[in-house]
Parts: C-alpha cells; structure tokens; sequence
C-alpha cells in the first residue's frame, strides 16, 4: 500500500535521479507537450534518441526541485513557464539537433511548443529556440563552407582551361592554314 511517505520518498528519489542528468547534459529545453498522443510521443521519442537526446515528462514541481538543484534556475523559470503539461528534452550529445529535430516534429505536427532551454549553457527563450530550429545541420553548413572555399578554385580552373582551349584552337587554325 502507498503511503504518504513511499510517495515522498519516490519524488525525492526522483529529483536526486534528474538533477545530475541535468547537470552534465549539453542542452535542456523545456516544451509544452499538451496534445502529444502515445502514438506521437513514441516517434519523437525515437526522432530524439537518434541524436543523443531523450524526452522526460515529470511534475513541474519536480523538474523546478531538479533545475535548482542542478544549478539551471534562472530567473525566466517562472511559474507561467513552469504550468501546464511540461516535458524535458534533454540532450547529452549535440544540444542544436535536438532542438532542430524539435522544431521539425513540432512544424509537422503543432506538437510540442517550445517554452525556454538551455543550449551549451546559455539560456533561451521561446523565439531563439525557434530560430535555433530552423538553422541548417552542421553536415549542411560544413558543405556550404566547403563550396564557398572550393568556389573561386574552380572558378581559376575554369579561366585557365579556357584559355588553353583558345591556344589549342588557334593552334589547330594554324596548323591548317
């Protein structure tokens, strides 16, 4: 039987389990997640595991009991961020993918909504996550860097192989006159 005290125990067992999982993730972003089936939880879930991260849904109460204590309060962590259906998105690998694989999932489904987060511990409100969402991934950007370096070698090889097909050219004219 469950007794007042067993309850207790299991939420201080519980914020003492989150509290270090928060301390060395690399990104924690809170997200409204009211509306979110068991059939949509379970895809974002394995959307999310695929870059390292996790969802965890716990009281409000708790996840304020777990952020103090894992030093992440901040003085935006209010009670209009901390009501209604809360859910952690906590990354322990590259903090941006989570947060893209957030913002796609929430664009194709109105589910969830960003509340705040903290990304390489800075904090963000709801717009900069959102913006944070709609950056190209780091293979896109490495590509983009790439070709606009690659951009003007292949444009002194193209000048060059010109000017030795004009010389070939006027060499085979000469040739033949």
């Amino acid at each position: 039987m469950n007794t007042v005290s067993d309850k207790k125990q299991k939420k201080i067992e519980l914020v003492e389990k989150l509290s270090p999982t928060l301390k060395k993730a690399t990104g924690v972003v809170l997200v409204n997640y009211t509306g979110l089936s068991v059939a949509l939880q379970q895809d974002l879930k394995a959307k999310l595991k695929e870059v390292n991260s996790d969802i965890v849904v716990v009281k409000n109460t708790l996840i304020k009991r777990a952020m103090d204590s894992a030093n992440l309060k901040n003085e935006a962590i209010n009670e209009d961020v901390l009501s209604g259906q809360t859910a952690l998105v906590v990354s322990n690998g590259d903090s941006i993918s989570a947060i893209q694989v957030l913002g796609k999932f929430a664009k194709d489904n109105n589910i969830p909504q960003f509340k705040v987060g903290f990304v390489d511990g800075n904090f963000y409100q709801k717009e900069g996550l959102t913006k944070i969402s709609t950056l190209p991934s780091k293979e896109t950007l490495y590509a983009q860097v790439v070709g606009s370096l690659m951009s003007p070698m292949y444009g002194l090889v193209g000048t060059l192989n010109g000017n030795l097909q004009k010389l070939v050219y006027i060499l085979d004219q000469k040739s033949k006159s």
